[in-house]
Order: structure tokens, then C-alpha cells, then sequence
């Protein structure tokens, strides 16, 4: 069972920016203040693994992404819709842009779950622009401001994780 996660408006809210190449939250608050939230969800949830579907992966790269997670959540990550492959060099110049950076968050996860044959997953993110009719049921989506520390969106990821588990995949 595979969980797509976002960060920001998702572990802690939608104001964290890159200064001097380090991601600082301008506002209240902490970076990845609600991640102890997520760990006590995924206590349920051995059976879950992380791919990361935040911007950090392309900003900082996935090892560096990741690393910024708790240890509990760290290591249940297993990749990230990003990868530095999609930035090589055509003809000889590397690409500032990429179809990643062009494509909705709905869209690169659901390339990612596409190429990896996924059927069995569900995404925590703030942006539902764009998702499609058929997967509003893997979305969790949380608002930027409150994230994952909005009861009603926990209930909603335990809500999607226990259906997938339900559906006998796990």
C-alpha cells in the first residue's frame, strides 16, 4: 500500500520557502510540526510505504527530501514521483523545465503509479486541481493552512487507508 505524500499545507502549513538553499517556514509554526500526527495514523498501517510527491524531492533531492522526515516515517520511504533522471542533459543542456514541473500533482502521481503497475494508493496533498473523477477516492486533501492537523483529514486518510485494506489487497 502505497502513500504519496506531500509536504507543504500536508506535515506542516504552505509557507515554507527556500532561503539560501534551505527550506525555512515564514509564518507560525515548524517545519514538519504535524509529522508526529502522521506517525500515529501509520501505527495502524504497518503495511504502508511512502513515496514522496513534494517539490522538495526536484528542489533538494530525494536523499536530502527525505532526510528532512522523522526517523519513523523516514524509513518507510521508497521513492518520489521526481527523480533527477527527468532533468538529464539534451543535446548537452540540462533542463530547466521538465514535464514534472508542468504536470499537477494528480498527474505525476499518477504517472508514478502508472509505470509502477500500482493499483493500491492514496495521496495526502493540498492541491486537488486536476484529480479525475475516478481517483477523488485516493485523494486525501488536506487545507494548507491546517494540513494533517485537521482531525477531519486524519479521519479521512484512515478512512482511505482501511478501504484499501478492505478491498483484500493487505
Amino acid at each position: 500500500m502505497i502513500l504519496f505524500l506531500d509536504y507543504d499545507g500536508v506535515l506542516h502549513p504552505d509557507s515554507a520557502y527556500l532561503v539560501n538553499g534551505r527550506p525555512t517556514l515564514k509564518g507560525e509554526g515548524q517545519l514538519f510540526m504535524w509529522a508526529p500526527l502522521l506517525c500515529e495514523v501509520l501505527l495502524d498501517f504497518p503495511e504502508v510505504k511512502i513515496v514522496l510527491s513534494t517539490s522538495w524531492a526536484r528542489e533538494l533531492s530525494f536523499s536530502r527530501a527525505r532526510d528532512w522526515l522523522p526517523v519513523d516515517l523516514r524509513g518507510l520511504v521508497v521513492g518520489a514521483t521526481w527523480h533527477s533522471a527527468m532533468a538529464a542533459p539534451l543535446a548537452g543542456f540540462r533542463m530547466q523545465l521538465t514535464w514534472w514541473d508542468q504536470a499537477t500533482r494528480y498527474q505525476q502521481i499518477k504517472r508514478y503509479a502508472g509505470r509502477a503497475g500500482l493499483s493500491d494508493w492514496v495521496a495526502v496533498d493540498d492541491q486537488p486541481e486536476g484529480w479525475a473523477v475516478e481517483d477523488q477516492d485516493k485523494l486525501v486533501h488536506t487545507d494548507g493552512i491546517h494540513g494533517l492537523s485537521d482531525p477531519r483529514a486524519r479521519a479521512l486518510l484512515v478512512l482511505r487507508l482501511k478501504n484499501i485494506r478492505k478491498a483484500g489487497a493487505y
